[in-house]
């Protein structure tokens, strides 16, 4: 069996968790990055590892000494990016989202998301935006691929800056939020 077909399936086995039953476009895995900031020692954050297809993107981006905190809730996931992915670089976390502060306690400079925010509550997916933007320094970017645009609302809440693009695939429209959090100094 193909990895695109077995990824497939363990995506829609897992759909309430993964929030899709495809991995994401190409097109997609390098836009989402296109705001990794590319100097020395950044600390990058990635929600809803998957396979690593984003991640490899990420890791791809990254500078030889920044570091890459992905998240991912399913262990299986996780154990497969542990056997395909060989960087020291990247620090699997098998958690959820919601947990980003029990887990990191610095200052981050960006968020890659593929989390289903439509398969959270309203108070879950706030609090998960909420200590995202805490943690990220002044001017730094959350990416956040979804297949809808419902959930745009709640970035905006949030973020001082955001906006949207759209990457269509055959029948199903992958949605970009960008949003940038405000220098407050």
């Amino acid at each position: 069996m193909n990895q695109k077909l077995k990824t497939s399936l363990a995506f829609a086995k897992n759909l309430f968790v993964t929030g899709a039953i495809f991995e994401t476009s190409r097109a997609v895995e390098v836009n989402i990055c296109k705001y990794i900031p590319k100097g020395e020692g950044k600390i990058i954050v990635e929600f809803g590892m998957g396979h690593g297809n984003i991640t490899r993107e990420i890791l791809d981006t990254l500078s030889p000494t920044s570091k890459l905190y992905a998240f991912e809730v399913n262990e299986s996931f996780c154990e497969h990016v542990r056997k395909t992915i060989s960087d020291n670089r990247l620090i699997i976390v098998n958690d959820g989202a919601q947990n980003l502060k029990r887990h990191i306690k610095e200052d981050i400079d960006g968020v890659v998301s593929s989390i289903p925010f439509s398969f959270f509550s309203k108070e879950k997916g706030l609090g998960i935006i909420q200590d995202a933007y805490d943690l990220l320094k002044d001017e730094a970017y959350y990416s956040q691929v979804l297949y809808t645009k419902f959930n745009f609302k709640k970035f905006q809440q949030i973020f001082e800056e955001c906006y949207m693009e759209s990457n269509k695939k055959k029948t199903i429209s992958e949605y970009l939020y960008y949003c940038k959090k405000a220098n407050h100094k």
